[in-house]
């Protein structure tokens, strides 16, 4: 028997194991797994109607001086704990407020806020406790043409709520814009819910079209789809009963859409390539569909087991909120997988040779025999990477070095609603008080002193920050009923995402304020919303390295594991790192820097918020893992079956390149879709991610790695002997008939050409 008999001999020899009885079973009664789905389904829908939760947007940061400020301000300024919102209003350019019309409309809409229209029935429901008077001293612009009076809710306000909230700003407009008075709002109030639908439905819709291409069938390019909107939506199921026990924030859902979504089609995708290609080999629907579990599903274990252990590193960090993205994150992922490796088997093998039903017109058949995908231009890129390693590497990893060193621009903080797009009315009162009043007044730094017997240390502070460099003004020192708790409100001549804003916060908190308490019992703590982005910073960079540590270690462990190599591990790790730093580059050339800022819909640079690099970085770590896996397991299988690494590398890539390509085009789409949304935070993540993503997938997995291995050869699959007997013997490629899991292979000297 020739060498590359014994090789497609090996191939099709069926898998065994425990994972390949599983398969064997869903394949072999599909309507049972299928109803048993339903009801676990059903099951989850009567859960979230029992005990399902809302959301909410509630962020701590434990330890913290934000933190400390925060629970002072709650625990004695009970009276002010409601919602506040802003309204703002103008009249039109070179004009006044103070009309006798304008006067009476705005008395109007004041009044009618008063009333018992907004008034709150219940202590559980939201209405408005009290609101400022108009036309007050500090309230009215120079040229009297902005103005802005104060609405406080009786509640904290949540999504729940914005009908509410939604409900005073139609009130005020109907009675002010007949006088010509435009009116806005901002404040903790005012916040747009983050819209979904639309960027899924664009993102299933470019989906399909490039599952169309490679499939060239309707059923076959459907199946991802319905297996991706089953797991999000048993994904989203599990979400909102985890609700029920604790808080989860409003961003969550996105993320979960995010990556459900990329996933579902992503794994899916790769089991139907290989089901459809053992069907056209030969096998029956049930062997076929059982095979590609076996083998493919196995990979999509390996795969979502990296993104579930990159993501609960989040945990490290101490934050709660951060925390519970990466398990939103990983309830995504956990729930495709699981969807993948049974209903989507039991799916496949009742379906068999129909999979290849309805047609696409004008695109030709798909030759998906092993001869037919040697002749695809995947295969031919993956010959010319191999003959031409050397320059492909060094060159690829210059220019990935070059733009990775763009991330070193960033600047981490908050953006401001300054930044939110100009169809936000946040946006806009934002814009109107910054013209009226200075770019400081819409993010004042409020100074709690802890006062502890020292009576005098807020008016120490007070009078230490009035004439320091950077502050537009000062507030007298606030007490509450009992005189033990007071804060002093600092008005920075910068807006709050600026970066004086944060060498502000700095100062006080490392001079001023340690100066005014000094020699008392006195504890102040510099708080808003700059100095809690610079307390999460803090936070991150304290556990980083506790995070880095965590995620690229037990990756490492589990892929050294799968792959039997620790080259192929470190290999990953760096080039990850590489494909992360590539994105963080473009995201801070283009939304802090502002090149091609006009296309994410955005008109104003902000810094990045804090907590995007590590929640993207473990998203990423992850996803990038899938990419590795799927090509470096068909790679791997080829190697074990006796093929040279070279030879290797270029069947694996024309066996599975094309899906690596494909399900990459997905997931950067999927991704950058989300840039549509209204939510700055959202853009961020859709542009990081969809950018990181595609050159993680196409130049790094597809070019820089192969040429890589192709220049190790047969040392690309290195491990130290006492770590191959430490490791469980679990690989990537399933154990087949008569077979004990596979050893690492025999090395073999690589051809002088490689």
């Amino acid at each position: 028997m020739s060498e590359d008999q014994a090789r497609l001999a090996a191939h099709e020899r069926l898998s065994t194991g425990a994972l390949a009885s599983w398969m064997r079973a869903c394949a072999s009664h599909p309507w049972r797994v299928m109803l048993v789905w339903v009801g676990i389904i059903a099951a989850l829908v009567v859960l979230v109607a029992a005990v399902g939760g809302g959301l909410k947007d509630e962020f701590g940061i434990p330890g913290s001086d934000t933190q400390r400020a925060t629970d002072l301000i709650e625990a004695e300024f009970a009276s002010e704990q409601g919602g506040v919102l802003n309204l703002v209003f103008a009249a039109p350019e070179g004009e006044r407020l103070d009309t006798e019309e304008r006067t009476a409309a705005i008395e109007e809409a004041i009044a009618r806020l008063e009333s018992q229209e907004f008034a709150p029935p219940d202590e559980d429901t939201a209405g408005i406790d009290n609101v400022g008077q108009p036309f007050e001293d500090g309230k009215v612009s120079d040229d009297g043409r902005i103005m802005f009076v104060e609405a406080q809710f009786n509640k904290v306000i949540f999504e729940a709520d914005r009908e509410t909230v939604v409900a005073v700003q139609e009130a005020v407009r109907e009675a002010v814009e007949p006088a010509g008075v435009v009116a806005e709002f901002n404040g903790d109030a005012e916040f747009p819910p983050i819209e979904q639908g639309t960027q899924e439905l664009l993102g299933l819709l470019a989906a399909l079209i490039v599952l169309l291409i490679v499939f060239r069938t309707f059923i076959a390019a459907g199946i991802p789809l319905a297996l991706a909107v089953v797991a999000l939506m048993t994904a989203f199921l599990l979400l909102f009963i985890l609700a029920g026990f604790t808080e989860i924030n409003t961003v969550t859902p996105l993320l979960v859409s995010m990556i459900g979504l990329g996933v579902g089609i992503d794994y899916s995708l790769f089991i139907v390539t290989r089901f459809r290609q053992l069907l056209h080999d030969g096998l029956s629907p049930r062997d076929a569909a059982a095979e590609a579990g076996a083998s493919a599903g196995r990979a999509t274990i390996f795969a979502g087991l990296t993104v579930a252990i990159s993501v609960s590193g989040l945990a490290f960090f101490g934050l709660d909120f951060v925390t519970k993205l990466g398990i939103g994150s990983a309830l995504g992922v956990l729930t495709t997988v699981l969807i993948a490796n049974s209903l989507l088997i039991a799916v496949l093998a009742k379906l068999g040779h129909k999979v290849d039903r309805l047609k696409v017109p004008f695109l030709r058949k798909l030759d998906d025999s092993e001869v037919g995908r040697e002749r695809t231009p995947i295969a031919r890129w993956g010959r010319w990477v191999t003959r031409n390693a050397k320059p492909v590497f060094w060159v690829l990893l210059a220019l990935g070095i070059l733009l990775a060193s763009s991330s070193a621009l960033v600047r981490l903080g908050a953006s401001d609603q300054g930044t939110q797009p100009t169809d936000q009315t946040a946006r806009r009162a934002y814009d109107l008080l910054a013209e009226g009043f200075g770019a400081g007044f819409n993010g004042p730094i409020p100074i709690v002193v802890d006062v502890n017997g020292d009576e005098g240390a807020a008016q120490r502070i007070f009078d230490g920050v009035e004439g320091l460099d950077g502050v537009a003004s000062a507030g007298e020192p606030q007490f509450n009923d009992e005189k033990t708790v007071a804060i002093v409100f600092v008005t920075p001549d910068s807006a709050p995402q600026d970066q004086e804003t944060s060498d502000l916060v700095t100062t006080l908190r490392n001079d001023v304020v340690p100066a005014a308490v000094e020699g008392g019992d006195a504890v102040a703590y510099v708080a808003g919303l700059t100095a809690a982005f610079a307390d999460i910073a803090d936070r991150i960079y304290e556990r980083l390295p506790l995070f880095l540590l965590y995620i690229i270690g037990v990756t490492f462990v589990v892929l050294a594991m799968a792959f039997r190599s620790i080259v192929v591990s470190l290999t990953a790790a760096v080039t990850t790192l590489l494909s992360a730093f590539v994105g963080f580059g473009v995201l801070t050339l283009v939304i802090q820097e502002g090149y091609l800022l006009s296309l994410t819909g955005l008109d104003r640079t902000g810094p990045i918020e804090t907590f995007v690099p590590p929640i993207a970085f473990a998203i990423l770590f992850g996803l990038s893992m899938d990419y590795m896996v799927f090509l470096m397991s068909r790679i791997r299988e080829e190697h074990v079956h006796g093929l040279s690494t070279r030879e290797a590398v270029e069947h694996g890539i024309a066996a599975i390149g094309r899906v690596v390509v494909a399900a990459a085009i997905i997931m950067g789409t999927v991704f950058a879709a989300f840039i549509l949304t209204s939510d700055r935070i959202s853009k961020e993540f859709g542009l990081l991610l969809a950018v990181a993503i595609l050159t993680d997938a196409l130049i790094v997995r597809m070019t820089l790695v192969p040429a890589f291995f192709t220049l190790l050869g047969e040392k690309t699959w290195y491990i130290p002997g006492w770590l191959d007997r430490l490791l469980p013997n679990i690989t990537i490629e399933p154990p087949h008939d008569g077979e004990s899991p596979a050893p690492t292979p025999v090395t073999q000297p690589e051809p002088s050409e490689a």
